[in-house]
């Protein structure tokens, strides 16, 4: 699914309805008024704003005309952009399109593009950091609500999301928070706990991983929240999308006021976690400490087999 970043249909539709809505507002037009103007229905050129359609060539010439765009490098520029948002299908595996919810298809897109991403995460280890072991695990739980190649699909996009959101080239600055409560659960059994543990603090030695820790009690009220990733798309202001994900759904969002309240309350509640060199011990005393349960527990049943026959 890899794709260089200009060439993304997610974010060059992105990059088309916001010009598109900013050369509206210059106008100083009101949706309406353009919409009675072409001859379309409101709900379509709120769509296209959203970004949920794609846009023909012939309807984003007629609103450039009715907007008084003229210059022909910035036309051109909108129309390989709308050119590009619809190979939307050609970009995308044909079991991704099938078994992918639509905001994590968009996600991946935007992944690819980001400068940084900031993630808090109330429960679990984020998806695209387990192990294979525990994505396994996490799935297991879906085994009524999804298939068999549903649930192979989600892990192996798991997997190879971890290579190009932390690993590749260029991969851009990755800020996890975790909830303290994360380091409690031991999902999949202490053996897939401790090794994703172990493997988290080995990936936070990466010079683009930055991982905190927010205490239990600290994090309470961000814990209502859920899960919530915000992504930077460049250095300019507002240029970031937000993805929310739940036990059943998940979307991704793209107006500039909720997706800034989420960076700032993420940011507030990172300058009150642990720092990472305080996070990422924390982390491995919890690995350590399920090691020596899982050696206990060994040595136990080591005694049980050494006691005499009493029958």
């Amino acid at each position: 699914m890899a794709a260089a970043p200009d060439e993304l249909p997610a974010v060059a539709r992105r990059r088309v309805r916001l010009a598109l809505r900013s050369a509206r507002e210059e106008t100083g037009k009101s949706q309406h008024e353009v919409a009675d103007t072409l001859g379309w229905s409101l709900s379509k050129l709120q769509r296209v704003e959203l970004g949920e359609v794609t846009i023909t060539p012939t309807d984003l010439r007629a609103l450039l005309t009715e907007y008084g765009v003229v210059d022909e490098e910035r036309i051109g520029a909108l129309a390989e952009d709308a050119r590009v948002s619809r190979r939307e299908r050609y970009w995308t595996a044909q079991e991704h399109r099938e078994y992918l919810p639509p905001g994590l298809l968009q996600l991946v897109q935007f992944e690819l593009a980001a400068t940084a991403i900031r993630e808090y995460q109330s429960t679990l280890v984020p998806g695209h950091l387990q192990t294979r072991a525990l994505a396994e695990a996490t799935l297991s739980w879906f085994d009524k609500s999804l298939t068999v190649e549903e649930r192979r699909v989600r892990r192996d996009v798991r997997l190879a999301r971890r290579r190009d959101v932390i690993e590749r080239d260029g991969a851009p600055d990755f800020l996890l928070m975790l909830d303290e409560s994360v380091l409690w659960r031991t999902v999949g059994g202490l053996e897939t706990a401790a090794e994703q543990f172990e493997d988290l603090a080995e990936t936070a030695k990466r010079p683009n991983v930055h991982v905190r820790v927010l205490p239990r009690d600290t994090g309470a009220l961000l814990g209502t929240f859920g899960a919530f990733t915000v992504l930077d798309l460049s250095a300019a202001e507002g240029d970031a999308v937000l993805y929310r994900e739940s036990y059943t759904r998940d979307d991704l969002v793209q107006d500039p006021v909720e997706v800034g309240y989420h960076r700032e309350v993420f940011e507030r509640f990172w300058r009150r976690s642990l720092d990472e060199e305080a996070s990422v011990a924390l982390i491995l005393a919890r690995a350590y400490d399920l090691r020596a349960r899982i050696a206990r527990a060994a040595c136990d049943v080591k005694d049980d087999e050494s006691l005499p026959d009493e029958s």
